[in-house]
């Protein structure tokens, strides 16, 4: 060991007692036997930790500690150093100040090496020590992903052969090209380093002149910067990512898709490819996917209440149980996770999915083939056949499927599927809308559960967030009737190296679940809307999205940006119409054998519209009630004026009462001079005109509107905003 430096910490390691004389010899071995630095074979055998080691460095020699990720680096820099200097020396540069270069190192250079970068470059060194990976980070971010990589094969390939590689569209060429070792690497390193972020999808896209690398980390997508020099060599890339997912590397007309699998640091990763043609070039993107999943209940991110109703689900004999939400909200893997608990030898799976997410050993898993039309219903009647206790479908498409699926489900299997809907009652109206009869759906369906994926708050550095307003604590607590804010603690994450400063490190669930009871299978059948259905299962007991969320907010799992962002829609009315209604709907008729629940919003249903108490002409034919409809010619038209009105609906006197629910056709005239506002509405709430004389008739019928356009709302909400300024 030649370094005089190493042979000082040598001896201060011993004085101080940090670390034994024996593992030093040996370290100091090892040392001299391969290319490795003498400090990186003591923290990789973990004998000192790396903070430590610059410590001692920094006191010894005199020399300062920077953080590398709050240090802004000027771009005339990194043009001023070039990168094969700062990568063969593994430092990265700083600044430029008279003449001195500072540049920080992750274990001073020595006396030889200083002379050949000061000899080399023209400038004094001044050292700064720092961090080996937030060197490595920085050289990636300031430099490019691959830089060093892609410099090595320009440097051995003349740019004339680059440009003729680019333009030949012979088979062997490309192929030869692709298999380079070169090139092997730099795809290499491109999924690798996906691999270290804990990114899902790689997104590499290419546009005119220059080539654009993303990650989605945590559901975001981060740009990875890239040298501009990739551009020469993203037909290679593009080749090779084709060869090893067994594509066809000529075409470039077609989507295409296809599958590898890597070794990453004894994991085995499952790549899912796709590439489509754009303007330029093939666009691809990477899903990574770990082959061996490990599946459990307790990990979903499930509330003790949830859990309970999990586990009593997939124990069900029979029936259908529905995930619902958009693309991308972990739905497969609740799925996956339910299969995983009942994947025994004597129970029989059976999935059919377009496409297999993960590999279950224990489960017969097919691939939905459309071009051959092997589709959902195709696979789910051969499925059959096979004598499956338990289904999985992976998306509950269309009626045929439906009706198989439900049919299957009454006939003694349980079955698993998903929906693409916002919230859990809306599951209800989507299988209804398809084409589903009420009754297959409420004896049938089990349970709609409605999940969305909130970013965690990055353990390594969180704190509480005192910056948030006191409304944000008072809006948690009236969501979940909290008498008080004393005890809501908010947390954030400040941003850190294991979170790449972003301040969220992985995902977790948040749910709803809506179990199909007599209750609801009763309204069910009655084709009462969502909106009722929300109302009447929260009053029985179901948290939603939003709530579930809080309880994640003030458990210190995730911020409350992150669970507003994903719950919009619950900031909106159960309906369109209820936004007028300020008082209690009026209940559904409840079953036999169980009390009547009184449906409200419960502070949940926000008006949305001013509200203006004025006398407006209105009048009104009764066009449905209770699921029978009038024909045109037994409609009669009848006159009143409002007591209130918004551009959710409105509130007028009747002589007649009508059902809950009826639907009316209403013809508006706004004293403005514009035509009559016409649109169907649905009743809301019948109340007695006075209570104290219920012989007189007279009631107040509040109705909300159903298709009333875009243009006309907003005419409302302007005549109304005028008439209270």
């Amino acid at each position: 060991m030649a370094k005089n430096i190493d042979k000082l910490l040598v001896k201060i390691l011993v004085d101080k007692g940090l670390v034994e004389p024996e593992a030093l010899d040996s370290v100091v071995k090892e040392a001299e036997k391969t290319t490795r630095t003498f400090s990186a074979i003591l923290i990789e055998q973990g004998l000192i930790d790396e903070g430590k080691l610059l410590d001692i460095l920094a006191q010894e020699l005199k020399l300062s500690f920077v953080n590398l990720r709050d240090v802004q680096i000027e771009k005339s820099v990194t043009k001023t150093v070039p990168l094969k200097f700062a990568s063969y020396y593994k430092f990265m540069p700083l600044g430029i100040k008279n003449r001195m270069l500072t540049i920080a190192v992750a274990y001073p250079l020595d006396v030889k090496t200083q002379d050949e970068i000061r000899t080399q470059l023209g400038y004094e060194v001044e050292m700064v020590l720092a961090f080996e990976s937030d060197i490595n980070d920085m050289l990636k971010v300031h430099y490019g992903l691959a830089a060093d990589t892609i410099n090595k094969i320009i440097s051995k390939t003349p740019r004339k052969q680059m440009e003729e590689s680019r333009a030949e569209a012979e088979v062997e060429d490309i192929e030869k090209l692709a298999e380079e070792e070169s090139v092997t690497k730099l795809v290499n390193q491109i999924i690798l380093e996906a691999y270290k972020r804990r990114a899902t999808d790689i997104h590499i896209e290419p546009y005119r002149g220059k080539v654009r690398l993303r990650y989605r980390i945590d559901g975001v997508l981060h740009n990875a910067p890239v040298p501009p020099e990739m551009t020469h060599f993203y037909s290679s890339i593009l080749s090779r990512m084709k060869i090893i997912s067994n594509l066809n590397i000529i075409e470039r007309r077609l989507p295409q898709d296809g599958r590898a699998t890597v070794k990453i640091q004894d994991q085995m990763i499952d790549l899912r490819i796709s590439s489509v043609p754009t303007p330029y070039a093939e666009s691809l993107v990477i899903r990574l996917l770990p082959t061996n999943m490990l599946f459990s209940l307790e990990k979903l991110g499930l509330c003790k209440e949830d859990l309970k109703i999990f586990e009593d689900l997939v124990k069900k004999p029979h029936g259908i149980i529905f995930v619902t939400g958009p693309t991308g909200s972990g739905k497969s893997t609740t799925l996956y996770t339910c299969l995983s608990q009942l994947n025994k030898d004597r129970t029989k799976i059976v999935t059919i999915e377009d496409p297999i997410e993960y590999e279950m050993e224990g489960a017969t898993q097919m691939q939905v083939l459309p071009e051959i039309g092997l589709d959902f219903a195709m696979g789910l009647r051969g499925m059959l056949r096979h004598d499956p206790d338990v289904i999985m479908i992976g998306e509950v498409r269309d009626r045929e499927t439906a009706e198989i699926a439900i049919r299957v489900a009454l006939t003694g299997h349980l079955v698993f599927s998903t929906l693409h809907t916002n919230d859990a009652a809306s599951g209800i109206v989507r299988l209804v809308d398809i084409g589903l009869e009420p009754y297959l759906v409420a004896t049938s369906v089990e349970a709609f559960i409605a999940q969305r994926l909130v970013r965690s708050i990055c353990p390594h550095c969180k704190v509480e967030d005192i910056d948030q307003p006191e409304e944000i604590k008072a809006r948690i607590a009236k969501d979940l009737n909290l008498k008080s804010t004393d005890k809501i603690t908010l947390y954030k994450g400040k941003g850190c190296k294991q979170c790449n400063s972003t301040g969220f490190f992985g995902r977790t669930a948040i749910y709803e679940i809506l179990l199909v009871d007599d209750y609801i299978k009763e309204l069910i059948l009655r084709r009462v809307s969502s909106g009722e259905i929300k109302n009447v299962a929260i009053e029985r007991g179901m948290h939603t999205l939003r709530q579930d969320g809080w309880g994640k907010v003030i458990d210190g799992v995730t911020t409350p940006e992150e669970v507003m962002k994903l719950t919009e829609t619950e900031d909106e009315p159960q309906e369109e119409l209820s936004s007028f209604v300020s008082g209690p709907v009026a209940e559904p008729e409840a079953p036999k054998k169980e009390p009547a629940v009184k449906v409200k919003p419960a502070g949940r249903c926000k008006r949305v519209y001013a509200r203006l108490n004025t006398k407006v002409n209105v009048s009104y034919k009764i066009v449905n009630i209770k699921g029978k409809s009038f024909k045109p010619k037994d409609l009669k038209a009848q006159y009143s004026t409002t007591e209130g009105i918004s551009a959710g609906g409105l509130q007028f006197i009747s002589n007649e009462a009508t059902f809950l629910g009826s639907i009316l056709e209403l013809k508006i005239d706004l004293p403005d001079a514009g035509q009559s506002i016409v649109c169907l509405a649905k009743v809301l709430r019948v109340e007695l005109k006075d209570e104290e004389q219920p012989v007189k008739k007279g009631f107040y019928i509040s109705v909300c509107f159903l298709d009333i356009s875009s243009a006309e709302r907003v005419r409302l909400n302007k005549y109304v905003e005028e008439e209270l300024s």
